[in-house]
Order: structure tokens, then C-alpha cells, then sequence
């Protein structure tokens, strides 16, 4: 057991060093994150072989987790503090929540599949991590009782901008977002006295952000 935890956090080491510190990504909490963070236990066992390479994986419900590059950049494009309460659109497997809780964020997820919520439940806390709120709600709606926010991240493409999601960030927090339907690009929002400004982080490819639940 013992030298197969070394070899998944040696997999670990040369993701981070191959994957994302080649391509761009600096935040060196960020990269302590994604180093620690065990990505084996977020996927299906059938797919444990693949959970360190640069791809998304399916992990049911049509749902996927994204590839690790992509989890980096958004965590990183967050601009966090630790102690920041972060709210989370989308838990899927709970892979980028247990990021943003090694990064620190005082974290609150909501999912529209009831059975995703569940799933990432229990990954989170095979994985040691306790202290988090993980809701079945519609990630249309935020969530109102714990807002503002100091960070918003959504892994689930808005096929327009969700500015109700905006108004939920504290001035100077940010919100990353993908949006479109078939042309997809990752937007950085951050919150301004006056709005809000855009920063356009390049193309992507999310599954669709959903009313209702599931």
C-alpha cells in the first residue's frame, strides 16, 4: 500500500511539473494544491490507470471531471486569499472542491444531481476532507444565505452570462465562468463598484450548466 502511494504521488509530482508548470500556471499554492490533492480517489476505479493524465475523465450522469490543466487555471484565475468563502457551481466528483479547500476557501458547492452530491461526498471525506457545505440545489440560484462571496467558480458552461451569479461576489472578487453553447470561452468576471470587468482566459469545452434538479 505504502509504494503504491508513492508511486500515485510521483504521478502527481510529474503532472504538475509536465502539465501545468509548462504551460503557464504559477501560483505556487496552486501547484501545492494540485501536488497533494490525491485525483485518484475523484475518478471511477475502472479509470484509476488515467487520473494523473491531461484529459477529462467521465465519471457518470454525463457528467465529467475536467482535466487537470483546466482545474489549475481556474483555481488559479480565482486570485483567492485563504479564508475566502468561495461558492462552487457544479461538485461532479468533488475533485476541484478538494482544490479550493487545500487553496484554504471557507467552500460552499452546489449540484443539481442529487446522486453527484452524494458521490462527491464521499470522495471528499475518503480523501480526509470534512469541513465543507455540498448542496442539492440549482446552481442557477447560487446560494443567497451564505453570499457575498469572495470567489465564485463555475465548472459548467452558462450559455449567456449569468450576472446574478456576479452580483453574489464582494467588490474585487472574481467569478470563473465558461460560457457559450457550441463555442465555449472561460471568462475571468471580476466584481467592480461600478459592475464588473471581463477577461477573456481562451476556448473551452464544459458540459452545459442546467436549471432544475436532478
Amino acid at each position: 500500500m505504502e509504494e503504491k502511494q508513492e508511486a500515485w504521488a510521483t504521478q502527481r509530482e510529474e503532472m504538475v511539473r509536465l502539465q501545468l508548470q509548462r504551460r503557464g500556471i504559477v501560483d505556487l499554492e496552486v501547484l501545492r494544491a494540485m501536488a497533494k490533492v490525491p485525483r485518484h480517489l475523484f475518478v471511477p476505479k475502472e479509470e484509476r490507470a488515467l487520473a494523473y493524465q491531461d484529459q477529462p475523465l467521465e465519471i457518470g450522469w454525463g457528467q465529467t471531471i475536467s482535466q487537470p490543466y483546466m482545474v489549475a487555471l481556474m483555481s488559479e484565475s480565482l486570485q483567492v486569499e485563504t479564508g475566502a468563502k468561495v461558492l462552487e457551481i457544479g461538485a461532479g466528483s468533488g475533485y476541484q472542491s478538494a482544490v479550493l479547500l487545500e487553496l484554504g476557501c471557507r467552500l460552499y458547492t452546489v449540484e443539481r444531481i442529487a446522486a453527484l452530491v452524494e458521490l462527491a461526498r464521499s470522495n471528499l471525506k475518503a480523501a480526509g476532507y470534512n469541513d465543507f457545505g455540498l448542496f442539492h440545489q440549482d446552481g442557477y440560484e447560487g446560494y443567497l444565505r451564505a453570499a457575498p462571496f469572495g470567489g465564485i467558480l463555475v465548472a459548467a458552461a452558462a450559455p449567456a452570462l449569468p450576472v446574478e451569479l456576479v452580483m453574489l461576489l464582494k467588490p474585487g472578487a472574481r467569478m470563473v465562468i465558461p460560457v457559450g453553447v457550441w463555442d465555449q470561452e472561460l471568462l475571468e468576471i471580476r466584481r467592480t463598484e461600478q459592475g464588473y470587468r471581463i477577461k477573456r482566459l481562451g476556448a473551452v469545452r464544459f458540459v452545459p450548466l442546467l436549471h432544475g434538479l436532478a
